[in-house]
């Protein structure tokens, strides 16, 4: 699929005509109808029901007008900001990260950023930590935060702080009678882990937590989402370990629990490519730096 079919595609989706569609596009009718029958052959499924007047779309047409409209948006707020960047009234910066550190330092760091220079574009791009080693490379973002150790000499890796972490178990569950539940405790509940994929990842992480008090958890369920995950301990398929900052994220149907349990934390370490010591940077590692500090 190219973005022509789309901009095609939806001019026919709004005008229900081909002919109107294919004026308003400057081009003639016939190449429009075989441009809609390559989406639809290529998609599978057909985008448009032929009725007495003209066209009409079929559900999964009118599912792909709303996905397509909102895509042409942020092309058009890409393309738009490419331009401003390109004539000097913008810069880019672009941070990746993984969901659990956005409940904690991370939404101070991009108010301080945007506040710190008004000619600075603030990008952010959810990624597990082995993506954002290739988009830091990629030179696609400039800083990054995960959870996974690695080596890599091109890439400076800093841990910020250690997170404690907690359970996330249902409501009414009978951890929540303790005051603070222990590793074999936890162990002997079914475990949901995440990010299923891709791995090594934090799911790697807490299962090495309980291998190194030599136990081994019944890994009842895997999920690619925290929000998943959490949906999961919900309807009671177990429990799941996750950073403290994720209390944050209110749920009626989720309680957090604190975990005694030497070593039960989780890392937050920041990265950047080794050789970039540009000023922005450098201002968004002292404040990371700062502001982990006095959260630890």
């Amino acid at each position: 699929m190219e973005l022509r079919h789309l901009r095609y595609f939806r001019a026919v989706a709004e005008e229900l005509n081909v002919t109107r569609a294919a004026a308003r596009l400057h081009i003639a009718q016939p190449p429009l109808s075989r441009q809609i029958r390559q989406l639809e052959d290529e998609i599978g499924v057909a985008l448009f029901e032929r009725v007495s007047r003209g066209l009409r779309l079929t559900e999964a047409g009118r599912f792909l007008l709303e996905q397509s409209m909102q895509l042409t948006q942020r092309l058009e707020e890409t393309v738009e900001g490419t331009r401003r960047i390109g004539r000097n009234e913008k810069r880019w910066f672009g941070i990746g990260f993984v969901p659990s550190v956005l409940y904690g330092f991370l939404p101070g760091l991009i108010r301080e950023l945007r506040a710190a220079d008004q000619n600075v574009e603030v990008g952010l791009s959810e990624l597990i930590t082995i993506q954002q080693v290739e988009a830091l490379k990629a030179g696609r973002i400039d800083i990054a935060f995960g959870r996974i150790a690695f080596d890599d000499p091109a890439i400076a890796r800093t841990v910020v702080m250690a997170e404690a972490l907690v359970a996330a178990v249902p409501r009414a569950h009978p951890l929540l009678k303790q005051r603070a539940v222990d590793a074999e405790a936890l162990a002997a509940h079914p475990l949901i882990l995440y990010p299923a994929r891709p791995r090594p990842s934090y799911a790697d992480h807490v299962l090495s937590l309980f291998r190194a008090r030599g136990l081994q958890p019944h890994v009842a369920l895997e999920a690619n989402e925290l929000q998943t995950a959490l949906g999961m301990v919900a309807a009671g398929l177990g429990i799941t370990l996750v950073p403290a900052s994720v209390q944050r994220l209110h749920r009626d149907d989720v309680r957090y629990h604190p975990i005694d349990a030497a070593g039960f934390t989780s890392p937050v370490i920041m990265s950047h490519r080794a050789d970039d010591r540009s000023p922005f940077l450098m201002r968004a590692v002292e404040w990371v730096r700062r502001e982990a500090g006095r959260l630890g």
